[in-house]
């Protein structure tokens, strides 16, 4: 049997605990927003059946329903988010927000075969220096794994930053801050904190900011398209819009409530400094980025992550890199197969 954990945040607000299965974050926090027509929730929780159960038994015991869901506002595209939206949406007729961009990362992914996600992850790994080994259960389709939020729904609605959201009898604002996703928004609910904390509202931050956590900053690229970007400075500038909002209180998808967003802003902006200092040491001679990612510091050592985790490891470098590339502090050396970086 599912066990239930809520929590009453004041003023309207609740959060459901709703699990995402085989994974340490343990937990997705889906917020439930009053308002004048209905619950409003903030992200939804991982497709799977104990995840729905959860979520269910939640609302619940904040004494709602699903049927009732008036709307639901998707922080960014991830699973463990946007999982669960299409099923609320059938039960409820609640409509789905998500920023345009993340948007269109939705309808590629629901246009695009399996099949050419796993070529493109090959030609993307091959790229970035990973050995053949790593690489090869790609190409087999007995090594291939399902990957999760291959059909996840086409949101009704697009967001479009600074957007007051169809909240009625409350004001949460849309504030974009791409970085983790291209189309990440944290919600500013621009009302005074329940409990006085000095400050401006309260902020339902996603993924962006969380308390003890570093999101991800990785690659989310359109196979078709040869363009540049660089997530890691967008994630960079994003978080210096936050600590300008000064919200009273950050309502995270993960871990737990927290004060003082300036703090953890200026942790997390030393944090990549000093990550972009060590890998800076690292190009001093040439490296790919699968090279880097052997050699970066994680929460564990590199032969102890698992195969999918080093994906991501590798996505994660690369985007450092990048950055440090428009910085002007790195460059490809030319001619090099696959591309390594060295400092300039």
């Amino acid at each position: 049997m599912t066990r239930t954990r809520t929590f009453d945040h004041g003023g309207g607000v609740r959060s459901v605990q709703v699990p995402i299965p085989d994974n340490p974050l343990g937990h997705t926090l889906v917020y439930v927003v009053d308002t004048d027509r209905g619950p409003v929730l903030v992200d939804t929780g991982w497709d799977d059946p104990a995840s729905w159960d959860a979520l269910v038994a939640g609302l619940a015991d904040c004494g709602s329903a699903v049927q009732e869901v008036y709307g639901v506002v998707v922080t960014h595209h991830h699973p463990d988010h946007h999982g669960l939206s299409a099923r609320v949406r059938e039960v409820s007729g609640a409509w789905i927000a998500l920023h345009a961009a993340d948007a269109a990362i939705v309808r590629r992914t629901r246009e695009t075969r399996a099949e050419r996600w796993f070529t493109y992850m090959a030609a993307k790994l091959t790229a970035a220096g990973a050995p053949e080994e790593h690489i090869a259960p790609l190409r087999s389709p007995r090594g291939r794994t399902a990957l999760p939020g291959l059909a996840p729904a086409l949101p009704d609605r697009e967001i479009a930053p600074g957007d007051l959201l169809d909240l009625p009898g409350r004001r949460l604002r849309a504030i974009w801050t791409p970085g983790h996703t291209p189309g990440h928004v944290c919600l500013h609910l621009e009302e005074g904190h329940p409990a006085q904390l000095p400050g401006r509202g309260r902020l339902f931050s996603g993924d962006h900011l969380l308390p003890e956590i570093t999101p991800h900053i990785g690659l989310y690229e359109d196979p078709d398209d040869t363009t540049v970007t660089d997530p890691l400075g967008d994630y960079l500038d994003s978080l210096e819009r936050v600590a300008r909002l000064s919200p009273a209180e950050v309502l995270p998808a993960h871990q737990y409530a927290f004060s003082d967003a300036p703090a953890r802003v200026r942790q997390l902006l030393a944090h990549h400094e000093d990550r972009l200092t060590a890998l800076l040491a690292l190009l001093s001679t040439p490296h790919t980025p699968w090279q880097l990612a052997e050699r970066m510091r994680w929460n564990r050592p590199w032969d102890e992550i698992p195969y999918g985790s080093r994906n991501i490891a590798v996505s994660e470098a690369e985007a450092h890199v990048r950055h440090l590339v428009k910085q002007g502090r790195a460059e490809p050396v030319a001619g090099s197969d696959p591309v390594s970086y060295v400092a300039v």
